[in-house]
C-alpha cells in the first residue's frame, strides 16, 4: 500500500495520474513510483509524446501544431498533394524545424537516461533495482525535459550529477522545442494566404484527425518505445511471473 491515497480509489488515482502528466501539471493524488509498471507507463508516455493529447499548460498549442506540420508534410508525400495548411505553403524550412522540435526533447530525455544507466554516479541513486530503477531514470529526465514536474519517487535525484544532468536537459529540451517553433511561426507569418486549390489536402475532416493521431502515436510513441520496452514492459511481464522490483 506505499504510495497508494485510499481515500480517491484506484480509477480516480489512475484518471489524474494520466491527466496531470497529458496538461504539464506536477500535481499528483497518488505517487506514480507506486503504480502497477503499465500504470506507471501511460503518464511516462503522456510526457514523452510532448503532452498534446490534451494540451499542456502554455506549450499544448504548439506542441501539437508541430506535429500538424509533420503530418500534413507525410501526407504530401504519400499523395501527391501540396503541403498547406491554413492556406499557407508547408516547405522544407518548416519541416526541419518541425523535426528539430520533436528529435532535440527527445534525444535529450534518451541520451540523459542512457547516461544515467550507464555510470556508477546515476544508478546510485536508485533505490528499486532492475527495470524499476530504468523506469525512474526515464521518467526523471523525461518530466524535465517535458516541462511536467512529477516523478518517480524512488529515484534520490538530490546529487550533483542528477541536479546538474536534469538542469541541462531543461534547457536544451525547453528550448529545443520553443525556438524551432519560434521559426515557424516566423515563416508562416511571412508567407501569403494562398486559396485551396484541387491539389490541397483538407485538413479540417476526420480522416485528417485520425492521420495526425496516428503520426503522433508513430512519431511520439516509437522513438520511446525500446526504452519503455527494457523498463516499464519488461517489469510488467516479470511482475505477472511473481518478481517485484
Amino acid at each position: 500500500m506505499e504510495g497508494k491515497e485510499v481515500r480517491f480509489g484506484v480509477a480516480n488515482s489512475a484518471l489524474f495520474a494520466t491527466v496531470t502528466t497529458a496538461a504539464s501539471c506536477g500535481a499528483v493524488n497518488a505517487m506514480h513510483d507506486s503504480l502497477t509498471p503499465l500504470g506507471g507507463l501511460i503518464p511516462m508516455l503522456q510526457i514523452m509524446l510532448g503532452e498534446v493529447v490534451f494540451g499542456g499548460v502554455g506549450s499544448g498549442l504548439y506542441g501539437m501544431l508541430v506535429f500538424v506540420i509533420l503530418t500534413v508534410f507525410i501526407i504530401g508525400l504519400m499523395v501527391g498533394r501540396t503541403p498547406e495548411y491554413l492556406g499557407k505553403k508547408i516547405e522544407s524550412g518548416e519541416t526541419k524545424m518541425a523535426t528539430l522540435a520533436v528529435l532535440i526533447p527527445a534525444a535529450t530525455i534518451l541520451v540523459g537516461s542512457a547516461l544515467a544507466a550507464a555510470t556508477k554516479t546515476g544508478t546510485s541513486s536508485i533505490l528499486n533495482p532492475g527495470p524499476h530503477g530504468l523506469s525512474e531514470m526515464l521518467y526523471a529526465f523525461a518530466s524535465a525535459g517535458g516541462n511536467n514536474g512529477s516523478a518517480f519517487a524512488g529515484l534520490s535525484a538530490n546529487t550533483l550529477f542528477y541536479n546538474l544532468s536534469i538542469a541541462l536537459v531543461i534547457l536544451i529540451g525547453r528550448f529545443g522545442v520553443i525556438l524551432p517553433v519560434l521559426a515557424i511561426a516566423g515563416n508562416m507569418a511571412s508567407k501569403k494566404t494562398a486559396p485551396p486549390g484541387p491539389g490541397t489536402f483538407d485538413t479540417t475532416g476526420v480522416l485528417f484527425a485520425g492521420l495526425l493521431a496516428g503520426t503522433v502515436l508513430i512519431v511520439g510513441a516509437l522513438t520511446f518505445f525500446p526504452a519503455l520496452a527494457l523498463g516499464p514492459i519488461v517489469e510488467h511481464l516479470l511482475m505477472q511471473a511473481g518478481k517485484a522490483f
